[in-house]
């Protein structure tokens, strides 16, 4: 008998197991930020050029580490959207300039970010994210 751990979750170092965690976040706001102004606590992110900027509903109290600021992302299918500022307690800004459309939800785990995308990014392991996931996320089990 072995123990399977985050193998279950397609973590690392199980890289030909399914990843089966899908994380998205509803996006509750989108502003236009002219170039110069800022985003984010301690005015983190200064826009270069016209931007776009989606405000989803998430945090560190749903246990999205803060060290993701400034330097992860989101995802809108296959297309990479950057955070925008801080990752605060219930809101993260994100970067939607490059799409060609406003969208209701951003993915922050999915086929396109895994576990151990995310880990790397923010510094930590797999397993730190899946276990620092809040309660306040509505889940959905799905059979294949």
């Amino acid at each position: 008998m072995t123990r399977p751990g985050i193998g279950l979750y397609g973590g690392a170092p199980f890289t030909d197991a399914n990843h089966v965690v899908h994380l998205s976040l509803p996006v509750i706001q989108i502003r236009d930020v002219a170039p110069g102004e800022t985003v984010g606590y301690g005015n983190s992110w200064t826009a270069q050029v016209q931007s776009r900027i989606a405000t989803v509903a998430a945090g560190y109290a749903d246990g999205l580490v803060r060290t993701m600021s400034n330097k992860g992302q989101l995802w809108d299918a296959q297309t990479p959207c950057p955070i925008a500022g801080r990752v605060s307690m219930d809101l993260i800004c994100v970067n939607i300039t490059n799409l060609d459309h406003d969208p209701q939800t951003l993915d922050i785990l999915s086929s396109s970010q895994t576990i151990d995308d995310l880990a790397g990014i923010s510094g930590t392991i797999g397993y730190e994210i899946l276990t620092s996931l809040g309660t306040r996320y509505a889940r959905n089990y799905v059979s294949q």
